[in-house]
């Protein structure tokens, strides 16, 4: 539980985390082109007395405390990257007491909470208690990022990182399951043609579609909770035009790794199955989010009950939990031990008009700080 003098300072500072977020949340920073974001964050913990910060080749900013070259650490990050392309600033509008912005839940107002846990270790100089802590804002959560941040983090540090754990999501609930999933995108060619004079050629979007139809007739595996989805379609060249090419984008995804394989093989099986029906069709790999391996359950239940006193001494309550596909999706497959929590409350998340509420951001300051404080 936090001191009184920690409570003062969340306090004394929430005018400037306020700011904090009403900034970073204007910065566009959509998977792969964080460079803004990267820059502002380094840049800010430098100037609250952070040494040692670098950004990475996967583009996530790195601060380490008290890491040396073989002791374990613990990892604590916050993903730079909102789900939409946008390039140039992001819309905000404050109303109602909701800050509404693209993507400042998922995950801006989490990415905050970070940089002030980070923020308030640095300026009081503590040290970690047993090796390491290591913050990162990091890349690449969203879309076809692929979890690349996540995945440099734990190529970097490996088997050293004792606990690992991501700000995202709400308050109300904590990830406790990952969701692997396999991402694809079909395509399909023809000869095509003229839409009158070469009728009854072969069309490749008729021939997709049909993929599509044969696609949602497969039954999922009773295993876990396993779904799939198509979730673009395009092609063809005019509308009085046999179309040569059509192509899809796809995904299976699942909280067990053995339903998630089984998908797998139905999906290839389905493939061959068209091909040797002579059309012309090819499935290339565009993601692929790994489900968790085998982690130690004692220090996982560890973890578990240091975010629920911290929310429930935030704020109340006892927080639920789910499986969700995050950055712990990497270090779970490796057998790191790994929890998802966020650090505010909103709705909206993946949509233009996604808000936080104002009065759930100290309280989410507060259970980030609590769980950041056992490592130090």
């Amino acid at each position: 539980m936090l001191t009184e003098k920690e409570l003062t300072y969340i306090e004394e500072h929430a005018q400037e985390a306020r700011q904090l977020l009403l900034t970073l949340a204007r910065i566009p920073a959509p998977s792969h082109h964080e460079e803004k974001r990267a820059q502002f964050c380094k840049h800010w913990l430098e100037a609250h007395g952070a040494k040692n910060v670098v950004i990475d080749d996967a583009l996530n900013v790195v601060y380490p405390i008290g890491v040396t070259e073989d002791n374990p650490v613990t990892v604590f990050m916050a993903h730079m990257d909102v789900v939409f392309p946008d390039t140039e600033e992001l819309p905000l509008t404050v109303k109602d007491g909701k800050l509404f912005c693209p993507g400042i839940g998922d995950d801006t107002a989490n990415l905050v909470a970070l940089l002030m846990a980070a923020g308030y270790v640095t300026e009081q100089g503590l040290l970690p208690e047993h090796g390491g802590v290591v913050f990162v804002c990091n890349s690449c959560e969203e879309g076809l990022g692929n979890l690349k941040g996540s995945r440099k983090i734990c190529d970097t540090y490996g088997k050293r990182i004792q606990a690992f754990y991501t700000l995202d999501l709400y308050l109300d609930r904590y990830v406790t399951r990952s969701v692997g999933s396999c991402r694809y995108r079909v395509k399909v060619t023809a000869e095509g043609g003229h839409s009158y004079l070469d009728f009854g050629k072969e069309n490749a979007i008729a021939r997709l579609a049909e993929f599509i139809g044969s696609m949602y007739q497969i039954q999922v595996p009773r295993e876990g909770r396993t779904t799939y989805n198509v979730g673009t379609i395009q092609g063809g060249t005019s509308v009085n035009t046999i179309a040569q090419q059509a192509e899809i984008t796809c995904e299976f995804r699942s909280d067990c790794r053995e339903s998630l394989e089984e998908m797998e093989t139905r999906f290839y099986n389905l493939i061959e199955e068209y091909q040797n029906k002579g059309v012309s069709i090819e499935a290339e790999v565009i993601g692929i989010r790994p489900c968790e391996g085998q982690v130690d359950a004692a220090a996982r239940q560890k973890m578990f009950d240091y975010v629920e006193e911290a929310i429930f001494h935030a704020c109340g309550i006892k927080p639920g939990t789910g499986s969700s596909s995050t950055d712990c999706n990497i270090p779970l497959s490796l057998g790191i031990p790994a929890v998802c929590f966020g650090a505010c409350r909103g709705k909206g998340f993946h949509t233009r008009e996604e808000f936080v509420y104002e009065d759930s951001l100290i309280p989410g300051y507060q259970a980030a700080l609590e769980i950041v404080l056992h490592y130090f």
